[in-house]
């Protein structure tokens, strides 16, 4: 029993998407639209990387949970800035986002 359940274990990690690479994400927000890219280095379940856009440049950090994925940063002018999102096959991730002070909307991210 013990072995099967290592082996389905090992079968679902092996399946998860791994989000290291570069993303550009086109996003609509309340106040507006723009554009980000993010610089994801991935390991095990935690996201780490970079965000670089309108707002300058911010270290990211985030979560993987299956087919879920969260990420945020903090900016002077908007404050935490959050992004939720769900994967859409390995390369797309659809979902909402918060930029603190600024308003919220969604977004559509695209691996390079």
């Amino acid at each position: 029993m013990r072995k099967l359940i290592a082996l389905l274990l090992l079968s679902v990690a092996a399946w998860a998407a791994d989000l290291s690479g570069t993303w550009t994400a086109a996003v609509v927000l309340d106040a507006g639209q723009g554009t980000a890219t993010f610089v994801f280095k991935q390991s095990g379940n935690k996201l780490a990387g970079t965000y670089s856009g309108t707002l300058g440049k911010a270290d990211v950090t985030g979560t993987v949970d299956g087919n879920k994925v969260e990420w945020s940063f903090e900016n002077s002018d908007a404050g935490k800035v959050t992004y939720t999102g769900t994967l859409d096959g390995d390369k797309k991730i659809k979902g909402n986002v918060v930029y603190g002070q600024l308003g919220g909307g969604t977004f559509t991210a695209e691996k390079q």
